[in-house]
């Protein structure tokens, strides 16, 4: 099954989908429907993007179990346990609702609701048409073209994503102090998946979000590119990175470009001078 193929099809619906949405009263905020599975509200964005990955993917004949940040856990099909489908129609919601330009649709699939399963992923920046995939083993791409992660190692230089988006903000304040310390370029974007994908393709040199707030399904996706790129992404604790495949399922990661800064990072997260 060509599942970058599915996935391109996915995000182009998502696409079309979506653009009436933007054209009417951009740049105000948007009402609320309700609060999803992840327990962030949703807006109709949200819900239009589901349903175009859905019905694309129903459209192709497949059974599968959805995960999605929006409507939970949803099983299709007659053999729902194939494939599972996890996916975060929109990430970065308040921007794409403000019309601030940075928001992407993440889609991973799997053969089992668990991250370390995750067998192809897409992220797509939905703004700048830039398209990040990987299927496990052959690498990671942006726009078809292969990526690398950067070799920049000297914090003084690197550009380090970091949510604190004020959730434990004083709780996590001592673990990243010393990093802010070391780092001149600070960064945060407002959608963790893209974020990821640009520790992968070398665009930031790492991202880190230690608040356990983030949601396996912002993540899916993107994990994989990250691998599939060649950085490095662990938890706070150097360990490798797994969780349930859930929206409410909660973790905690930090990726780096290269091994040498991803221990930087982790010995600043713990209190040591590089």
């Amino acid at each position: 099954m060509d599942w970058l193929q599915i996935l391109e099809e996915c995000k182009n619906n998502v696409k079309s989908r979506i653009a009436p949405l933007l054209k009417a009263s951009p740049n105000k905020p948007k009402p609320n429907l309700g609060i999803g599975a992840g327990g962030d509200p949703i807006k109709q964005v949200d819900l239009v993007a589901e349903k175009a990955i859905t019905e694309t993917l129903l459209g192709k004949g497949l059974s599968f179990t959805l995960i999605s940040e929006e409507s939970g856990i949803k099983r299709y099909g007659a053999n729902p346990k194939q494939h599972y489908i996890t996916a975060d129609p929109i990430d970065g919601t308040t921007n794409i609702t403000r019309g601030i330009p940075f928001y992407a649709t993440s889609i991973a699939v799997s053969t089992k609701p668990e991250l370390r399963t995750v067998h192809a992923a897409l992220v797509a920046d939905l703004f700048h048409n830039i398209t990040y995939t990987a299927v496990k083993g052959e690498g990671a791409k942006r726009n078809n073209q292969e990526v690398k992660p950067s070799e920049l190692v000297d914090l003084s230089e690197a550009v380090i994503g970091v949510d604190l988006n004020t959730y434990k903000v004083r709780e996590i304040a001592p673990q990243i102090t010393n990093l802010i310390e070391q780092t001149k370029h600070i960064r945060h974007l407002g959608a963790n998946a893209l974020e990821l994908c640009y520790v992968a393709d070398g665009t930031i040199d790492a991202f880190i979000d230690i608040r356990g707030k983030l949601r396996t399904t912002d993540t899916a996706a993107a994990w994989l590119i990250i691998k599939e790129a060649g950085a490095t992404i662990t938890t706070p604790e150097g360990k490798p990175l797994n969780a349930k495949l859930d929206p409410k399922e909660k973790l905690t990661f930090v990726a780096s470009a290269n091994r040498k800064i991803h221990r930087t990072i982790l010995s600043l997260l713990k209190g040591k001078q590089p």
